[in-house]
């Protein structure tokens, strides 16, 4: 959420993410000397490449103090929550506006999300529900536009969000997590893994994978979204990859294709999307007319009969399974 929001200022023209962080932390946010200070980018704190010390204790300490030199800025990835959460820092200088006021008017209202980032110590912690975290999921599926309106038209920001961003760790991009690449790197260690950081999920999944294990999976190849909200797993891990890799081990074992893909083998219809929200589209396979339509709920009750259409407007109806 808060490389998506960068990308929308950056659109805005509020800022580029290749501005110096000390345009809008100010000189002095950490303790290194002005020249070195100067070579951190906004780029930087998005892909964890600052080259700031995250083994100085505490990682999440914002103050100056704990921010100190150990690498030039784009030579070394750490997973160091510090310098990424004073990103909200710069929304907040670039925008005049607070974090949550920016974040709502560009990005969640548009698409009925509820939320709220609240201060728990040095994090800036974002509060939401699964259906909105699946909203945000949806938005990022559907290439950042929503029923017509582009939240960010930038193409170029959101394939370098969803793309290896650095050379270093080749399953990040910007502030997300990357399926499918030859090589991954995990918090705290500097070690480079081969194969995937999920191993069960697919390859062209990315995810933001949050505090104490809240999780969103998207994945392009199968237009599917998956939400992990609850407990922490109490891995103890700054990001649940174990966590994401189990869950994908029992969806691999799901059959998932009752409605999708069996139903509609043996029909002359493509019925799409599924679920549906506010309209239905129906596709003939063929060259055959048809008079009318049905609609009827589990238990066989006939809830519409109307004249046979391509499109169907079935807003009014209650969230539920229907049979066509």
């Amino acid at each position: 959420m808060t490389a998506f929001s960068v990308g929308v200022a950056q659109e805005s023209g509020l800022l580029s993410i290749e501005d110096p962080s000390t345009t809008y932390l100010g000189e002095g946010w950490t303790s290194l000397n002005p020249e070195q200070e100067e070579l951190i980018t906004i780029r930087h704190q998005l892909t964890m490449t600052t080259g700031l010390d995250d083994g100085l204790g505490n990682t999440d300490c914002t103050d100056p103090d704990c921010l100190s030199f150990l690498a030039p800025p784009g030579t070394r990835w750490a997973y160091h929550n510090a310098p990424y959460t004073l990103l909200d820092e710069v929304i907040k200088s670039a925008s005049g506006q607070s974090l949550n006021i920016f974040t709502n008017l560009n990005v969640l209202s548009p698409i009925g999300a509820q939320r709220l980032f609240l201060p728990l110590g040095y994090n800036n912690v974002f509060f939401s529900k699964p259906r909105s975290m699946a909203r945000y999921g949806l938005l990022l599926l559907s290439e950042r536009d929503w029923d017509g309106a582009e939240i960010l038209a930038d193409k170029n920001y959101t394939e370098e969000m969803t793309n290896t961003s650095q050379d270093l760790n080749l399953s990040y991009g910007y502030l997300t997590w990357l399926n499918g690449k030859s090589s991954f790197m995990i918090p705290t260690i500097q070690n480079v893994f081969s194969g995937s950081p999920v191993e069960e999920a697919p390859d062209d999944m990315f995810s933001a994978l949050g505090k104490n294990g809240q999780i969103i999976n998207v994945v392009p190849s199968q237009q599917l979204v998956v939400i992990r909200m609850g407990e922490s797993p109490g891995d103890n891990g700054l990001v649940s990859l174990s966590l994401s890799n189990s869950i994908w081990s029992y969806i691999n074992k799901l059959n998932c294709n009752a409605t999708s893909t069996i139903d509609q083998k043996s029909t002359n219809f493509l019925i799409y999307p599924q679920p549906i929200y506010d309209e239905l589209n129906i596709q003939t396979k063929d060259d055959s007319v048809y008079d009318k339509l049905t609609i009827m709920d589990l238990h066989g009750r006939i809830v519409r009969t109307e004249v046979f259409s391509n499109f169907i407007d079935v807003s009014s109806l209650d969230t539920g399974i229907y049979f066509l």
